[in-house]
């Protein structure tokens, strides 16, 4: 049973801290509503002792030789794999999502790490010798010093761990602000680390709510922050943080479509939407919201085969093997989402599948929904230009190629988006012309392999980096570049002229 008193601390220079908080909050199962347990909110004074435990610990952890850095993160990849399934347990409890979508974050947080494993090649620097005469240039990345991450809800695991293992690679020392939704995946991670032979300090976390986040965006101590989370708050976020001298990256908000060509095999793509538009309830920053099938012929032909399949969704907690699909995280979420779709059906879109007043038997106070599709949905509605981040799918109905290009271009969020088509001219063209981050081809959720780097564009990015994968390298270290010339052959006298490579 557990114990309701529990409390989720903060994790500052390698020990718990926050056991009499003044502030906490609770942490709810979303599959029965409870509240399983409860989670301390920092305040600024213990935001600012995390952060002076990273200054301290930094001083060690970047002179430590990236090998010697390297076989740590060997150590937590070895440990993730070995506890892959309570660390999935551990998401799902929190989050809600079925047990194997938590795998599936797990496998994916692993690919991060497994890169950052190879950080002494990926930090060796550059030289050149004899730029000019008896001159030599190199250049060397260095680490920022005390790092932050702030981490949405929907990827409790994956998300800090396409930040942390980068981080920590580059020689910075880390403090992870996780969502206070569902915290107890940071608390985890950092068990894992300290297991792998992390030093203290040199990884810590805060939980907590705004003041813990503004804490972070103000502190001088704090040199760059990484965000995952909606557009608003990433506009807040970088603003705010860049104003205070920061570094930021601030990933946020999305609104993915799937262009379904009239050559594609209309199964292949319904069930590339089912999985991309009610995998993990829609809460993922990738899922497919809206369907674009080409002409009015795919366009009738693909609902047709979506609304069976969107029916018999399988919907239950996370310990039923057959769940295809959770609960959403909060009541006041589900509600968000309820009322969206009642405004898209008020505002003309055609209500084909409604998921509102879905009830699980002896779950009855979880927060769930069913899936939900609209067909007939345009631009102008509000159920397209937010993001729902729910189990709703929309259908916009282009009448031709071009069209399809325009609305998704048009679209202030440039996150993910998809074709599918069996013309390669046609899928070469919309690669090139699309104006999104990450493109797929016959690729339902275009999340890039560990070794290259995730980031949208327009509106769902502020900041020039991606995060994890080379983009990492480059956000969470800065260059400097050095000119040297020994004693021998330096002509006497003062040279007063601009330097040249003369």
């Amino acid at each position: 049973m557990t114990d309701m008193n529990a409390l989720i601390p903060h994790l500052i220079d390698g020990a718990p801290y926050g056991a009499k908080s003044p502030r906490t909050q609770g942490v709810t199962n979303p599959a029965t509503g409870e509240i399983t347990r409860h989670v301390a909110m920092a305040t600024a004074d213990d935001v600012d002792l995390a952060v002076k435990a990273a200054q301290k610990a930094f001083i060690g952890w970047s002179e430590t030789p990236p090998s010697r850095r390297a076989q740590v993160l060997f150590a937590l990849r070895d440990g993730m794999m070995k506890r892959r399934d309570e660390i999935a347990r551990t998401i799902s409890l929190e989050h809600g999502k079925t047990h194997d979508d938590a795998l599936g974050e797990v496998a994916r947080a692993l690919e991060v790490v497994e890169f950052a494993c190879g950080i002494p090649h990926l930090l060796k620097g550059d030289f050149s010798r004899h730029v000019a005469r008896d001159l030599d240039a190199s250049s060397e990345r260095q680490p920022l010093g005390v790092v932050a991450g702030i981490t949405p809800f929907n990827f409790p695991a994956m998300v800090p761990l396409w930040m942390i293992p980068m981080a920590l690679a580059c020689g910075n020392s880390f403090i992870l602000k996780p969502s206070e939704r569902d915290p107890s995946s940071a608390n985890l991670i950092h068990e894992l680390l300290e297991n792998a032979g992390l030093p203290p300090g040199v990884f810590n976390v805060v939980h907590g709510d705004k003041e813990a986040v503004d804490a972070i965006l103000d502190h001088p101590g704090i040199s760059a922050i990484s965000f995952v989370g909606s557009t608003p708050i990433a506009h807040y976020i970088y603003s705010r943080g860049c104003n205070n001298g920061k570094r930021v990256q601030a990933l946020g908000g999305a609104k993915n479509h799937m262009v379904i060509m009239p050559d594609a095999d209309l199964d292949q793509a319904a069930d590339a939407l089912m999985g991309a538009g009610f995998g993990s309830a829609g809460e993922r920053c990738m899922a497919i919201s809206v369907a674009v099938p080409v002409g009015r012929g795919t366009a009738d032909r693909l609902v047709e085969k979506l609304v069976p399949r969107v029916q018999a969704l399988k919907i239950g907690p996370s310990t039923d093997k057959d769940a295809e699909m959770g609960p959403l995280i909060t009541k006041a979420h589900r509600d968000k989402v309820a009322d969206l779709i009642a405004k898209g059906a008020a505002e003309g879109a055609k209500l084909v599948v409604d998921g509102r007043g879905y009830s699980l038997q002896g779950y009855e106070g979880g927060f769930w929904m069913g899936g939900t599709l609209m067909d007939h949905v345009t631009p102008q509605m509000t159920v397209y230009r937010e993001e729902i981040f729910g189990p709703v799918l929309s259908v916009v109905r282009a009448d031709h190629y071009d069209q399809a290009v325009a609305m998704i271009n048009a679209h202030p969020y440039g996150n993910g988006t998809a074709i599918f088509t069996r013309d390669g001219d046609a899928a070469r063209d919309f690669a090139r012309r699309i104006e999104v981050g990450m493109v797929g081809v016959n690729v339902p959720i275009p999340v890039p392999v560990g070794y290259h780097s995730f980031g949208g564009w327009k509106q769902s990015i502020f900041g020039a980096h991606g995060i994890y994968g080379p983009e990492a390298i480059h956000f969470y270290t800065r260059l400097k570049t050095i000119s040297a010339r020994w004693p021998t052959g330096i002509r006497a006298g003062a040279e007063f002229t601009f330097p040249s490579n003369g």
